[in-house]
């Protein structure tokens, strides 16, 4: 029986591509007559692991998918990739809490730590949440190399489903060399957005997750993964954000502007317990009502408000640091949108309680 090895380039080939699995004759010199042929050794497949947390991907009639079956949906994925998984919860995003989020974060963090063969994370969660979970991992798992949040839009039982396909991309992409310093990526609809500015924009549609004026990061097809652009904002790697000894996020909660809205809900936040807030502005950060009695009684408890747009898209001005040695509880938030600028200000409020340095967060993440 002929021996077959696969070398290098064939192998990059294969989990970069997509390509199909090839059995490749091994070079060899002819030296001396009858010499055996030299083997050359193969290249081990890159290694990718599954967190598998729930969501419609595995949500099928009668019972969810499991880590196991859903790496098993995938047809030649043992050709591509090497595989590993764990069942970290199996639920819909929106029932996940912040203290598992903590705890996820803390788990790929160790598993990047434990081994150094790893090429990247990826991890399935429901859509509804999606983006703040992936902008959290984005801040806080400290390493240069990738985690892949996936999804589905269509369940298991569903005709056109297409969260098998969605899966194999996102092990592609967690594996491809160039995903390596681009943070937490989000991998749908054979595209590749940044957590940072990903966001779903249609309750049903299969390209529901749009990066806005900023656009895809790359694309996942027949011929690969290709990278476009990158993030510029710190994140990952160069985040700041420790979560080793947390156990749960600063509650920080979010107030919508609109016509005549009162700011006795401000006042409720804050006497709840919360120790930040997000004003989601109209335009570039206009209050209506009484909401600005509402912030006033806020910061007179020294609890942060951030003021972000509530429009989708546009910078709110973060203007010049102000001078001398008050303390600072006012906060422009930058482009984040009202749920990013929340993730954000809970990892600055466990971190810090000084306003100038959460100011300087929301101009470098």
């Amino acid at each position: 029986m002929n021996r077959y090895t696969l070398g290098a380039a064939a192998a990059i080939a294969v989990y970069l591509t997509g390509a199909a699995l090839v059995a490749v004759e091994p070079t060899h010199t002819t030296a001396q007559a009858g010499q055996a042929p030299a083997s050359t050794p193969a290249t081990p497949l890159p290694k990718v692991f599954l967190f598998a947390t729930g969501g419609t991907i595995s949500n099928k009639v009668g019972g969810r998918l499991t880590v196991q079956e859903l790496i098993a949906s995938i047809p030649g994925l043992d050709h591509r990739v090497r595989a590993e998984g764990e069942q970290f919860a199996n639920t819909s995003s929106s029932a996940l809490t912040l203290e598992q989020w903590v705890d996820l974060a803390k788990r790929i963090n160790a598993r990047y730590k434990s081994d150094a063969e790893l090429a990247g994370v990826v991890v399935t969660s429901g859509t509804d949440t999606l983006e703040e979970l992936a902008y959290f991992l984005h801040l806080t798992v400290r390493d240069e190399r990738p985690v892949v949040v996936v999804g589905s839009m269509r369940n298991p039982s569903t005709l056109g489903y297409e969260g098998a396909a969605n899966l194999e991309d996102a092990f592609l992409t967690a594996a491809h060399p160039q995903s390596r310093e681009m943070g937490t990526v989000v991998v749908l609809n054979d595209e590749i957005n940044s957590a940072r500015e990903v966001t779903k924009t249609d309750a049903l549609s299969l390209d529901t997750f749009r990066s806005g004026r900023y656009g895809v990061l790359g694309v996942v097809d027949g011929s690969g993964v290709a990278y476009y652009r990158k993030t510029a904002r710190r994140h990952s790697a160069h985040s700041e954000f420790d979560v080793t000894n947390l156990t749960t996020l600063p509650r920080v909660d979010i107030a919508w502007v609109y016509q005549g809205a009162t700011g006795d809900i401000i006042n409720a936040l804050v006497d709840a317990g919360a120790k930040g807030v997000i004003i989601a502005g109209a335009g570039a950060g206009a209050t209506s009502g009484t909401q600005g009695q509402g912030i006033a009684y806020a910061v007179g408890k020294q609890v942060f408000v951030v003021t972000t747009t509530r429009a989708g898209a546009g910078r709110i001005n973060v203007g010049r640091p102000r001078a001398g040695t008050a303390p600072v509880y006012r906060i422009s938030g930058d482009d984040l949108t009202p749920l990013k600028a929340r993730i954000l200000l809970m990892l600055a409020v466990a971190t810090t309680n000084d306003g100038r340095v959460i100011q300087r967060m929301f101009s470098e993440y």
